[in-house]
Formats: C-alpha cells, structure tokens, sequence
C-alpha cells in the first residue's frame, strides 16, 4: 500500500544515494508563509519567506528540508543552484523510502 500522499509527489525526481538521497528543487522566495506546494516539473516546489539576497532563501530552503525530514540542518547541503531558483538538495542520514514519506505527509498535512 503505498504511503498516505503518495500521488502528491507523482513525478518528483528523488534519488537514493549510499547515504542519503538527492532531489531537485524549485524555490519561491518573499512568499507569505513558508510551506511546500508540490510538485512542478519533476522538482518540489517549496515558498519560502526569506528574500534572495546573501543566500538567505539558501539558508532558509535547508532549514525547511531538514524540518520537514526530521534531520539536522547540517545533513542537509546545496549541490546546485546557489543563485537559481532550480537547486538540487542532497539529504545524508534519510533512506529514499523515509523521504518519499515524509515530503508525503508534509505535502497532504499543508
């Protein structure tokens, strides 16, 4: 039985790595409120508060990804993207099933 929320991440590129996974992301800076959207384009859409500017919405964007993960926020790194709104986030210490589930359950509990 696949995991409550499951549809809510159809098309999300996420990749298990030896210690951890990978996924792309797309980020929306100065939003009201901070919150993960969706999918968009095979990328987590996730607003954020925090404006562009001196890699606040960096900062702000792992912070959110290691909450909603349930790690700390330095097992959780930049891989790509520093000043685009597409990045690639890459998680240590979280299997590919443990992440699927609880972007899942962040996803369908808004």
């Amino acid at each position: 039985m696949p995991p409550p929320g499951h549809d809510a991440l159809a098309g999300l590129r996420l990749r298990g790595q030896d210690d951890g996974v990978v996924f792309e992301v797309r980020v929306q800076p100065r939003a009201r409120r901070a919150a993960l959207l969706g999918v968009h384009e095979a990328a987590l859409k996730i607003a954020l508060t925090a404006p562009p500017v001196e890699g606040a919405a960096n900062d702000a964007l792992l912070a959110i990804v290691a909450e909603t993960l349930g790690v700390p926020r330095r097992a959780v790194r930049l891989v790509r993207g520093e000043t685009s709104r597409a990045k690639v986030v890459a998680v240590a210490g979280v299997t590919e099933a443990e992440a699927r589930g609880a972007l899942a359950r962040a996803l369908t509990e808004g």
